[in-house]
């Protein structure tokens, strides 16, 4: 599946579907076929980091 280029609305996009419908990053990645480093390569830049215990990106 295409995920958003633009981090901000990645970002968004990405911690929507983590607070609405996956209990975790891995089960996010699994389901969007994207690998977990991708989605943490584009977010690392605008200093974004996965917070497991949160399940949000902070």
């Amino acid at each position: 599946m295409n995920i958003p280029n633009d981090p901000a609305i990645l970002l968004s996009y990405v911690n929507t579907l983590l607070r609405d419908r996956y209990p975790s990053f891995d089960e996010l990645c699994k389901s969007l076929m994207v690998s977990p480093e991708e989605i943490q390569r584009k977010l690392s830049p605008i200093g974004y980091s996965y917070n497991k215990e949160k399940n949000r990106f902070m």
